[in-house]
């Protein structure tokens, strides 16, 4: 717990330093009014996963180890194969679980808080509802149970999305040809900002948060949005008022907002 918290808010204070020094867009809407609400919704999903859920993935793991459960239990592989294995199955499964988001209409509502945000910086990769929270949270659960993942595995996994998911959603600048070389390896800002156009074909692209090359093995990469980094609009074509994106509001926005066209399958 220590470990990942530590590592959270080196990068949280770290990214948030470049946004300011090196920002790649500029801001259209109030910097404070979003932080307040995307900060207050990171606040409350542990808050939502220690009341769901007895146990987390990585008690979860322990306890599979101890019961020899899951694949892994029962194959004789080298421990760091097994480590670089769990992370790579995790990291589909996250994608995997992302195009379900957008494929059924259902999940979509939960998700749609998440596009919702009508500015793009590193708050938003932490911004997803607490119900979503805890349907992913069931997904990664059921991985760890069934595959039987290495603790360190999973506590490699957990930091690492944390982190790439504040990084990949960042406001901050990377020369065009750094960027190429870096999303050969991971998500860049960049290729994930793609994911949050208002545009439907490109919201419905660039799904992976950790490894980039889902995305190009399974059809779903886009390189580069249709206006440019600079005039791309960001957010839902539905949500474009802000004073209509207020935190009781985003926690009510599953279950009163139009979800409009994107899901896959409404295509």
């Amino acid at each position: 717990m220590l470990i990942r918290l530590g590592a959270f808010l080196g990068v949280f204070v770290l990214l948030a330093t470049a946004e300011v020094f090196f920002p790649r867009r500029r801001l259209s809407t109030s910097k404070v009014r979003r932080w307040f609400a995307n900060l207050t919704i990171v606040a409350l999903n542990p808050l939502t996963v220690t009341l769901v859920y007895p146990i987390l993935p990585i008690g979860l793991a322990v306890f599979a180890s101890e019961q020899n459960w899951g694949l892994f239990n029962q194959l004789a592989m080298p421990y760091w194969s097994k480590v670089i294995l769990g992370v790579v199955i995790l990291d589909l499964t996250v994608y995997i679980q992302h195009v379900l988001h957008h494929a059924i209409p259902v999940l979509w509502r939960l998700h749609m808080m998440h596009h919702a945000d009508l500015d793009f910086d590193m708050t938003t990769g932490l911004r997803f509802h607490p119900i979503e929270i805890a349907v992913s949270m069931a997904i990664k659960l059921a991985a760890v149970a069934v595959f039987g993942m290495p603790v360190l595995a999973v506590l490699i996994f957990e930091v690492a999305l944390n982190a790439t998911s504040m990084f990949n959603h960042s406001n901050i600048h990377i020369s065009e040809s750094v960027d190429r070389i870096l999303r050969l390896i991971v998500v860049t800002p960049d290729m994930h900002r793609v994911h949050h156009s208002v545009i439907i074909r490109e919201t419905n692209s660039n799904y992976g948060f950790n490894l980039p090359w889902w995305d190009r093995l399974f059809g779903t990469y886009k390189d580069q949005p249709a206006k440019g980094h600079t005039d791309m609009v960001i957010g839902l074509s539905q949500f474009r008022d802000q004073r209509k994106l207020s935190l009781p509001q985003l926690l009510i926005l599953p279950f009163t907002g139009d979800p409009g066209r994107v899901p896959i399958n409404r295509h």
